[in-house]
């Protein structure tokens, strides 16, 4: 069993979301930019933060020229600011080993700061048109069901999961649409808690031939948010993004006064991490932050 690559591709030129990352003229390295901030992230928090920093930093030289206070003001709310700071040290490598030049190669990518095994073979496929398996979790449920006749994906697995893929790939000059295809298919059609089988283009799916018959897999539980570290780690940020010049401890436990011990470890987390620096007079800025007259948060 496989994939119609007619009836997929046929309904992607209708389907397809109008995504900026997609249009004409956009450069490798703002697709990487695009990746970055996907990963674990709504595509509609991304837009505008995309759209804001490919302006103001269209280059891997542009951005490594940046300071990592100003990268972390602009990634706001995004979320995981990790990547903020990793995405600033592979621009650096880029613009400095790579003469600017974003690289075509997944092994050579997945060498970069912050790329890992998705991010390489997605940049490489969506860059450069290559023809690799691109696997994130929406193609990895639409292929449980589509081709495998399962409501759920199993546990990952990177070498099944790219097998599975690859051997869905057609030629190499339609390879790189039809990943985004199944992609896009997984994210807006056949999606993991109310799939719209009455309008896939998949006729061929093996799990609504075989009746939609129930996952067996457990349900994974939904990460929470509210009241975790995650949550006052932000907050944490907010504050230092919103101040023009470096704060006190003071100032920063006022950002959450429900737990004084919760607020230690979340600013020690972020000092461990390279996201806030403690500076001699026992003030906090973010990393690269003038300490005298800063840049105002954007």
């Amino acid at each position: 069993m496989t994939i119609d690559v007619g009836d997929l591709l046929g309904w992607f030129d209708v389907a397809e979301r109008a995504l900026p990352w997609r249009a004409d003229g956009v450069t490798p390295w703002q697709i990487l930019v695009s990746e970055f901030m996907l990963q674990q992230t709504p595509v509609s928090r991304v837009l505008p933060i995309w759209s804001d920093w490919v302006a103001r930093w269209p280059t891997p030289s542009a951005t490594a020229a940046a300071t990592p206070a100003e990268v972390l003001r602009a990634w706001g709310k995004l979320g995981y600011p990790r990547r903020a700071k990793r995405l600033h040290e592979c621009a650096t490598v880029i613009a400095r080993e790579f003469a600017d030049v974003v690289p075509d190669d997944v092994e050579t990518l997945e060498q970069l700061p912050g790329i890992g095994s998705y991010t390489a073979r997605a940049v490489a496929c969506f860059a450069y048109r290559q023809p690799v398996p691109v696997v994130d979790t929406n193609v990895r449920r639409v292929v449980a069901r589509a081709v495998h006749g399962r409501a759920d994906a199993a546990a990952p697995s990177t070498k099944r999961d790219h097998a599975d893929v690859a051997a869905l790939l057609p030629d190499a000059a339609r390879a790189a649409r039809f990943s985004a295809a199944l992609m896009e298919l997984g994210a807006t059609v056949c999606t993991a808690r109310a799939p719209r089988c009455a309008v896939c283009p998949l006729t061929s799916c093996r799990w609504r031939a075989a009746g939609h018959p129930p996952g067996t897999e457990p349900r994974r539980p939904a990460q929470r948010y509210a009241g975790t570290d995650r949550q006052v780690r932000g907050r944490l940020l907010d504050v230092l993004r919103d101040n023009a010049l470096p704060v006190t401890k003071a100032e920063l436990d006022v950002a959450w006064p429900v737990d004084a011990a919760q607020c230690e470890r979340a600013l020690a987390s972020l000092l461990d991490d390279g996201l806030v620096e403690r500076l001699g007079d026992d003030r906090y800025a973010l990393p690269g932050q003038d300490r005298n007259d800063s840049t105002a948060s954007r």
